[in-house]
């Protein structure tokens, strides 16, 4: 009995041991418990993917494990439970190999150890090309009705293909997405829940059923059943498409060309003609100065966007078989979850600008301290929603709609990543919305591209800050009505429901107080100068 012990103790000292095959390795509970050490928490912690900085991680626990394999090559799937010392977790999915190779950097390795006297290290999958080959291979050679527990799916536009190349996308925060044959796409959520998770559900959705155009086609996932048979999706497979960068970096290039013909064109902007908030206009309708100041281009391509934005709510809107998809009224149920959860919300923003005063100076300090003298009004706006007075429908929408989740690919744009607020849980991310939320989310990012354009490029322009504030203001307001008038009449000639003018001017305000409370937490913890973008959002409607 005490050589047992010993000898179990020896193994749970470095160098690490194991007389065991990879293929059982698993398990061996000596290896999990070792493995699930402080050696792991140190890798992950320095993930690009780890979405738990900003607290105290207390242990990880092994939640399943699974094989991903093709023939004899078998790699492992881990769905981890990271617990936390402020009494929360979070899932994260992380495939493992096992390498002699010493040529992988420090950084990839995770733990070395020794299988049967051959020393090497558990490192990422995702590292390795044989890795991303099984996986691809296993998608497309993926069979019908798969009842296995990790099972593959592909489309059937998914095929006459064979692996030939495969490398990582790029620096991407909360995924990891391979680029296989510089044609498609697979995407790996890291962060995972015990359902399917939306972007899969959206993109198959829209790309197989609804046959949309203008975001990447469905290929196929990889989804697993844990142990208590719950779907779990951890890849999506898609199209690639071949882009000039996203929608974001594109305005402000546009928007730094209309702040420059400021200058260039010796532009008066206290002369500049305004339009009313909210106010719906076709493209003839913008007078001349503004067109002269701000050229055509940017407005064409603010059409476009609406009408793009307007395609995918139709899709959305017209279906009556998936009871995932159809569109639902709206009800006390609804209302119960939105108040309970704007209302948790806006006390945290409220608790964080009390938290953050000393930070802020000039327009931001002003807007915040108005911020919290109007907090009562605000709470009340928020409180005042009364679903019986309206008459629209709620669909399943994008959920975090902005500029950055918009492809441009020569004058078109692709519209992709459909998994939903960040801050969400996965069943918030999957409740039935008016779509205008997404038009506010746009709305929102066109009011941060024309204040980052001004922030990123302020000693190259000739006037002040707050000139060009203003100015920016003025633009804003020509891109939102723009915006309304054309994605307005696109959904009502499909009759998809979203209310009459005073209805549709009340989601749209309500959605837009949302969502520029949403960001203030995010700008005041992260870079306070930028905190005075959502609290202009929030004036602009608390004082219209």
């Amino acid at each position: 009995m005490a050589n047992k012990t010993a000898k179990a103790s020896a193994l749970k000292q470095p160098p690490y041991n194991f007389d065991v095959v990879w293929e059982e390795l698993m398990e061996n509970e000596d290896f999990v418990e070792i493995f699930l050490s402080e050696v792991l928490e140190k890798y992950i912690i320095r993930q690009r993917w780890y979405g738990g900085k900003s607290s105290k991680l207390k242990y990880i626990e092994l939640s399943e494990y699974f094989r991903l394999q093709h023939k004899e090559e078998v790699y492992y799937g881990l769905l981890l439970e990271v617990n936390f010392v402020e009494a929360f977790y979070q899932h994260y999915f992380l495939p493992i190999a096992f390498v002699s190779d010493e040529s992988f950097a420090q950084a990839d390795r995770i733990l070395p150890i020794s299988i049967q006297n051959q020393e090497g290290f558990i490192i990422e999958a995702t590292n390795l090309e044989s890795f991303r080959k099984v996986v691809f291979e296993r998608i497309l050679n993926a069979l019908p009705n798969d009842t296995t527990r990790v099972q593959y799916n592909k489309s059937h536009i998914f095929r006459d293909c064979q692996y030939e190349s495969s490398r990582f996308m790029g620096l991407e925060q909360s995924n990891t997405s391979i680029v296989y044959n510089e044609k498609y796409v697979l995407k790996f959520f890291r962060r995972i829940y015990a359902d399917r998770n939306p972007d899969y559900e959206m993109s198959r959705f829209l790309s197989e059923k609804k046959e949309f155009k203008n975001t990447p086609a469905y290929l196929g996932s990889i989804q697993i059943k844990d142990h208590e048979g719950t779907n779990i999706t951890i890849g999506l497979m898609q199209e690639m498409v071949p882009n000039q960068g996203d929608a974001w970096d594109y305005m402000q290039k546009e928007i730094d060309k209309v702040f420059r013909n400021l200058e260039y064109k010796n532009i008066q902007i206290s002369r500049l003609p305004k339009t009313i908030d909210f106010h719906r206009m076709d493209i003839r309708d913008i007078p001349p100065q503004i067109i002269d100041w701000a050229g055509l281009n940017v407005f064409t391509k603010i059409q476009q966007l609406a009408t793009r934005t307007a395609e995918m709510h139709i899709a959305l809107g017209s279906e009556f078989e998936d009871t995932a998809f159809t569109p639902t009224r709206f009800n006390g149920d609804y209302t119960v979850w939105l108040k309970n959860r704007l209302l948790y919300q806006f006390q945290n923003r409220l608790n964080a600008v009390e938290n953050n005063l000393h930070k802020l100076d000039g327009l931001a300090l002003d807007l915040a301290e108005e911020f919290l003298e109007k907090k009562n009004d605000i709470r009340k706006r928020f409180v005042q929603f009364d679903w019986t007075k309206l008459k629209s429908e709620r669909l399943r929408v994008h959920g975090d709609y902005h500029l950055g989740q918009i492809l441009v690919k020569d004058d078109d744009f692709y519209i992709l990543d459909f998994e939903g607020e960040p801050e969400s849980t996965i069943r918030d991310r999957k409740v039935k919305q008016p779509p205008l939320k997404d038009v506010a989310g746009l709305f929102r990012s066109f009011h941060y591209a024309i204040y980052a354009t001004i922030f990123n490029n302020a000693e190259t322009y000739k006037n002040d800050q707050a000139e060009l504030f203003e100015a920016g203001e003025i633009l804003y307001q020509y891109f939102v009505g723009l915006f309304l008038g054309t994605y307005v009449v696109e959904i009502q000639n499909a009759n998809i429901n979203i209310g009459y003018e005073q209805e549709r001017l009340f989601l749209l305000k309500y959605s837009l107080l949302e969502k520029a409370v949403y960001e203030l937490g995010y700008e005041l913890n992260s870079r306070p100068r930028w905190a005075v973008i959502p609290l202009k959002g929030i004036s602009n409607i608390i004082n219209n």
